[in-house]
């Protein structure tokens, strides 16, 4: 039987679900499911039980010293355990291959991403694909030999526990049986320290625009629930934006929503409107229709999801740059309206 493979990512919300193509190409390659190495709080809720994971081992921080840190030593500790394994390192630069060599993996069972070159345009589902037919230097021959056949496109499957959470959950809150919009308005960014608006937060569109594009769609579908999406956090966000959009059934459920209740909310919703951020990709995953506004990220790159999702990215200019500020809430109110329809594909336009 050929070995367990391993990855590494310390990634945030949206990379960890665009990895799992990685994880699934793996797993068919090797016949066996594919443990993981991450640092996100979210990783286990996110991706325990999906297609091809294995066990999940969590750092709590790549940066600090080997000896001075009791979880990079257990991780550690479980690679030597487990045996030397062929592992693809998916984080830029070297943080956290210190992990892997106090675990016995040798470098030359590590394949690093910085040694896959990257092709211009190219999604970061696809690089992922891509990487998994590649292989460490000293995997031996004759391993890893399986045909790897996955979309291009991240796949979530939801757990019917957690099926079972979102119906309690929405009967909570009188919400039980009621077609469901979903709004993100904030990201990590916005809820820095500082102004909403400072030049360094790229993923900010303003607070009338979120209230624009909630009366547009109330408009347009008076029997929906519209719900403010977010953490705890971004609940004081979501509560400007419902008092500046003044109509009703707009819940702000920032304050409560675990993962294990997004996700399956996500599923059921009959589209989202997002910021570039990792719900966004969970929506697309998940095959909800989906429009996602841009800042300065490449939407060829970073398309929620993948390549073939049921969404559309949007990007505008101010002065001649690209930036979410350019985006008008017409345009976002158009694109929903186009990926709501079910004559919609895939696609990218500038706002």
């Amino acid at each position: 039987m050929s070995p367990r493979p391993v990855v590494m990512r310390c990634g945030a919300f949206g990379d960890m679900v665009l990895l799992t193509p990685l994880i699934r190409a793996l797993q068919q390659r090797f016949g066996q499911p594919v443990d993981l190495i991450s640092s996100g709080p979210w990783t286990i809720p996110l991706l325990a039980g999906q297609p091809g994971v294995g066990e999940i081992y969590l750092l709590k921080s790549r940066k600090t010293p080997y000896w001075l840190s009791p979880r990079q030593r257990a991780v550690a500790k479980w690679l030597r355990a487990r045996g030397p394994s062929p592992t693809w390192f998916c984080d830029p630069g070297v943080i956290g291959r210190n992990v892997l060599r106090h675990g016995g993996i040798p470098d030359s069972l590590v394949l690093a991403d910085a040694a896959v070159p990257w092709t211009p345009g190219e999604h970061f589902v696809d690089r992922w694909i891509r990487f998994a037919h590649q292989s460490p230097p000293g995997l031996a021959a004759g391993e890893g030999t399986g045909v790897i056949d996955v979309p291009r496109n991240a796949v979530l499957r939801i757990r019917p526990e957690m099926h079972e959470k979102l119906d309690s959950w929405l009967g909570a809150r009188g919400l039980a049986g009621r077609p469901l919009i979903l709004l993100q308005a904030g990201n990590k960014r916005t809820m820095r320290r500082g102004s909403r608006q400072r030049v360094t937060n790229t993923k900010y569109w303003p607070e009338q625009n979120w209230a624009a594009v909630i009366r547009a769609l109330r408009e347009e579908r008076p029997d929906h629930a519209i719900l403010l999406l977010g953490v705890p956090a971004e609940f004081e966000l979501n509560d400007e934006i419902a008092k500046l959009a003044g109509v009703n059934e707009v819940h702000n459920v920032a304050d409560d929503l675990p993962i294990e209740v997004l996700l399956p909310l996500l599923e059921r919703a009959t589209s989202m409107v997002s910021v570039d951020t990792g719900p966004a990709h969970a929506s697309a995953a998940l095959n909800c229709p989906t429009v996602v506004l841009f800042g300065t990220s490449d939407p060829l790159l970073y398309r929620p999801g993948g390549v073939s999702t049921p969404a559309i990215t949007l990007t505008g200019t101010v002065d001649g740059k690209q930036s979410m500020l350019g985006i008008s809430p017409d345009a976002v109110v158009g694109a929903w309206r186009r990926v709501t329809a079910s004559e919609s594909r895939p696609q990218s336009l500038g706002g």
